[in-house]
């Protein structure tokens, strides 16, 4: 049994329980939470108020407009739930009475806060929001409760709206399935197209609404079937009625409406928040997800030994080292980077078994800080599967980047048009023997890419388009077999077109999902990773307590302020720049990008946000920077030396700079301090001199640019060893394309498309 909408309407019953209910509900609309928060924000004003000592008249004044304005905006909020009452009548009675203890609760409140008129508030025998401590609590709760009841209902509107629209679907789909003639058929697809954009309008709403990421995932998942599947339902309902003895055509159709109904169902279950009786939804579990707990439970034994067993953790391993199998078991995975998994695998083991060991060492002892071991311990496992999941990255991506650029020219499809159209068994059998292979290795490569995806909502992503690759494969060849058994009809080779544009469409998501995948990685979106584990305490020094990490005050942060800004303005200089090279994957950008993100991370730590939390996490940063600018030296230096330019001297000279300025920023953040003050000057050094190296790069950038345009030494030179950056430059045209798409799946060309369908081809 699904549960029934109330249910899943956004907010839960249990926000009468009491005063904090706030912290009971489970919003999962922005469109509740807009309405609900504001709401608990103005009561938890008054209760703040109820207990305080001091009560000036600007103090009785202000309780006084908050309790009215709290009075009003429920006024208001009634009004429309008693509209929406009137509009529907099957909930009316309930809404009616919700409206009514709102508007009450409501009162209530204004009348506890009328205090203005009163000169001692204790002692003039009224009932007041001081003398009735008790009884603005009360009067918060009954208007919570109400206000919530009021939003259920109101949510289990648009939700039976939503089913309504999938039930007339559904209905005219089952009238298209069994129609016989084109005549009809034209009319009840005209009927179709109409609410089909109904459904688009009231989904497209709900996705945006939701708060959940994974389930706007599956949402905009199940919206994007629906839109393709739409045309393909026309092309191949025309076919079938066409040629209706015609077997591959009938499986074509079939394969559309079941695909079609198996979206429209997945839409209710996200809009319940319900699954089919005896279902339980099956969270996918990714190597990354899996590497991110792992790594919790290591880092967790900092702060307490005994939270967790050793066995917990060997299994924990056994399962992430299971899960890469995958990437080692699959035939498209190069011998190479199966070698480097197994060994970074084993490596892992080891590493493992080393801290185990520190680890029982350290609990028969009994010491209650961390030893320095145990600290050395914890720093290598992190770090060895940080390693293990660059590998696998490296692994998925590769491969998915070098089958995007083998497939680009779509030479199968375009093989199977042809033969079609001529009619040639022997060879369509040829090449529908080849797309069944392509189709294997994509769904292969979008598993190994759900391992790596970094985010749930790019697993869904993922798991989206192995589906539709398993799905549209079959499609497609049904078509062409069609068309070869009726290589003269038009709508054969129509439907073909439509299906062939459809796997050509999924090419092009894949391409920007690789590339989203790549931001995740790489920090660009979502959650900015540290380029390397972050250390705590003791990895250079045996004082373990003379380093113990420390966070910047607000006076601090505060005077970090200026330089911090002029750090970020720095670093938005540096990506701008990168950004205009042609060649994305040259090693010179890659260096830059890393340069950037990591000076984006320290300008965050002086506003006191970002994954650096401590100051030994700055300094440890600042020491990578200040690497990863030797290595950029190292790479400028050997450009320059394939250089015959009259600039070439500009080149070096800004090398010449940048050597000891990170020479320099390396010994500042190894440097060990003591103090508060120590520790400070030590911070705005690093900040300092990690601007000075962004200053130079925002200079080295255009011209090594400049100079490799003018020299022609082409794209070869400096290729990155990063293969996942391959396929940037083409998913940067997709993005264009993507612009002008309506928020509703395919609305504008069906709309065109419906007011236009007159007749088929009937001859």
């Amino acid at each position: 049994m699904a549960t029934s909408p109330c249910s899943s309407s956004g907010v839960s019953s249990s926000s009468s329980a009491g005063l904090g209910a706030e912290a009971a509900l489970e919003i999962r609309t922005r469109s509740v939470e807009q309405t609900l928060v504001p709401l608990v924000s103005q009561i938890t004003t008054l209760i703040n108020h109820k207990d305080k000592p001091k009560r000036s008249d600007k103090t009785l004044q202000a309780i006084q407009r908050v309790g009215q304005a709290v009075n009003l905006a429920v006024g208001r909020f009634v009004t429309v739930g008693e509209a929406i009452a009137n509009e529907n009548r099957e909930l009316k009675e309930e809404m009616s009475i919700a409206c009514v203890e709102a508007k009450r609760a409501g009162e209530t409140i204004a009348q506890l806060t009328d205090v203005t008129n009163l000169d001692h508030p204790e002692s003039d025998g009224r009932i007041t929001i001081f003398t009735d401590k008790t009884g603005v609590v009360k009067a918060a709760r009954l208007l919570l409760s109400s206000v919530t009841k009021v939003l259920v209902l109101a949510d289990r509107i648009v939700i039976k709206q939503i089913i309504a629209s999938r039930n007339k679907v559904l209905a005219t789909m089952e009238q298209l399935e069994k129609v016989n003639s084109f005549q009809e058929f034209v009319q009840i697809f005209s009927q179709f197209g109409n609410e089909m954009v109904e459904f688009a309008h009231l989904t497209g709403d709900r996705q945006n609404d939701l708060k959940d990421e994974k389930k706007k995932a599956r949402m905009a998942a199940a919206r994007a079937v629906l839109e393709k599947c739409t045309m393909m339902l026309l092309t191949a309902s025309k076919t079938c009625l066409r040629h209706p003895d015609c077997e591959s055509a009938l499986l074509n159709k079939e394969g559309v409406f079941h695909r079609m109904r198996l979206a429209l169902e997945q839409v209710i279950e996200i809009v319940t928040d319900s699954r089919p009786s005896g279902e339980n939804e099956m969270a996918p579990i990714s190597i990354y997800t899996s590497i991110k707990e792992f790594k919790n439970k290591v880092e967790g034994l900092r702060e307490n030994l005994y939270f967790l067993s050793k066995e917990n953790l060997s299994t924990m391993l056994e399962l992430i080292l299971e899960h890469t199998e995958d990437f080692t078991d699959s035939a498209y995975t190069s011998h190479e980077h199966r070698e480097r998994i197994l060994e970074q695998s084993k490596q892992a083991k080891m590493e493992l078994e080393q801290l185990v060991s520190v680890w029982m060492q350290a609990q028969s002892q009994k010491t209650k800080d961390i030893t320095e071991d145990l600290e050395v311990a914890i720093l290598k496992t992190c770090q060895c599967m940080n390693e293990l999941k660059r590998e696998l990255h490296h692994a998925a991506t590769s491969l998915a980047a070098d089958l995007l650029r083998y497939h680009a020219d779509h030479m199968v499809l375009k093989a199977l048009k042809i033969t079609g159209v001529e009619g040639n068994l022997e060879a369509i059998a040829e090449y529908t023997c080849k797309l069944s292979e392509q189709k294997e290795q994509l769904v292969e490569t979008c598993r190994l890419l759900r391992h790596v995806s970094g985010t749930e909502s790019l697993e869904i992503t993922c798991i989206h388009a192995e589906d539709t690759f398993q799905v549209t494969g079959p499609q497609i060849i049904s078509a062409a077999e069609t068309l070869t058994l009726h290589p003269s009809s038009k709508i054969a080779k129509e439907n073909l077109d439509v299906f062939c544009e459809a796997w050509e469409s999924q090419l092009s998501d894949m391409s920007m999902l690789l590339r989203e995948i790549s931001d995740v990685f790489e920090g660009r979106r979502g959650e900015k990773r540290a380029y390397l584990s972050l250390p705590r305490p003791g990895k250079h020094n045996a004082n373990l307590k003379a380093l113990k990490p420390v966070k910047l005050d607000t006076e601090e942060q505060a005077k970090l302020g200026k330089l911090g800004l002029e750090l970020h303005l720095l670093t938005s200089d540096v990506d701008s720049e990168t950004e205009k090279w042609e060649d994305q994957e040259n090693e010179i950008v890659h260096h830059g990008q890393s340069i950037s993100s990591m000076a984006h991370s320290m300008y965050l730590f002086t506003r006191g946000e970002g994954l650096l939390k401590t100051t030994q996490d700055l300094f440890h940063q600042a020491e990578v920077f200040a690497t990863e600018g030797i290595k950029l030296a190292s790479v400028l230096t050997a450009f320059s030396d394939q250089l015959e330019d009259d600039d070439t001297p500009l080149l070096l000279l800004e090398i010449d700079k940048l050597i000891p300025v990170c020479q320099q920023l390396q010994i500042t953040a190894k440097t060990t301090v003591q103090g508060k003050n120590a520790t400070f000057t030590k911070v705005d050094t690093c900040i300092r001199k990690t601007k000075g190296v962004m200053t130079i790069l925002s200079q080295v950038l255009p011209l090594s640019c400049k100079l490799l345009k003018k020299c022609g030494t082409g794209n070869g030179w400096l290729k990155s060893p990063h293969p996942w950056r391959e396929n940037r430059l083409q998913t940067n045209t997709n993005d264009d394309s993507m612009e002008g798409k309506t928020d509703a799946f395919g609305i504008k060309s069906l709309e065109h498309h419906v007011a236009n369908l007159t007749f088929l081809e009937s001859k």
